[in-house]
Order: structure tokens, then C-alpha cells, then sequence
């Protein structure tokens, strides 16, 4: 068995703000009808909507970053009390490393 006893806060903090701000792209395409509709039926509130599509993207990555590394903090306090997260390895054959990747130092 091995352990995770900690968690490099800034790589988590990175890697959650990348994540969420993807996340937030993948919402922008249904904003878009959603404004186009709103002009369609000649609604007035379209300009607020479009101003919340341009930012929502940077602030989910801004609040996934601050989160992130908010979580690996406490994980890393949790952790050095209670001994961290066990986890069992195997070892796979070569031709199921080419298709999968674990980023273990």
C-alpha cells in the first residue's frame, strides 16, 4: 500500500482552474442560443447575458483555481493528521501504459 500524504497545492490550484474554466466553455455555446432567442423575441435583458457569457468562462476558472487550491490545503492538513489517502498498485503490461498515463513521481 502507499499513501498520499500530501499534495502540491499550486499544481491542484492549476489544474481545477483549467478544468472548470473548460467546463464554463462548454456552457457558452447554449448561452448564445439562449441570447439569440432572447433577441428574437425581442428581449431587452440580452446585453447583461452577454456580458455574464464573456466573463463566466475567466471567473469559473478564477473560483476553480482559488478552490482548488483551497482543497488541496486542507487536504494536506487533513492528511498529516490522519495519514492520508491508501491506495494500492499494480503493475500493467506495457501495451496498457501506452493508453494510460499516471502522473506518479
Amino acid at each position: 500500500m502507499y499513501s498520499i500524504r500530501s499534495v502540491d497545492v499550486r499544481s491542484c490550484a492549476k489544474t481545477a482552474g483549467a478544468l472548470y474554466g473548460a467546463l464554463a466553455l462548454l456552457v457558452v455555446p447554449v448561452g448564445i442560443v439562449g441570447i439569440l432567442v432572447g433577441l428574437v423575441k425581442g428581449n431587452g435583458e440580452t446585453v447583461g447575458a452577454s456580458v455574464l457569457l464573456v466573463v463566466a468562462p475567466l471567473l469559473y476558472g478564477v473560483l476553480g483555481f482559488v478552490v482548488g487550491a483551497l482543497a488541496a490545503w486542507v487536504y494536506n492538513l487533513v492528511a498529516s493528521r490522519m495519514g492520508g489517502i491508501e491506495i494500492e498498485l499494480a503493475e500493467t503490461s506495457r501495451s496498457s501504459l501506452s493508453t494510460i498515463q499516471l502522473g506518479l513521481k
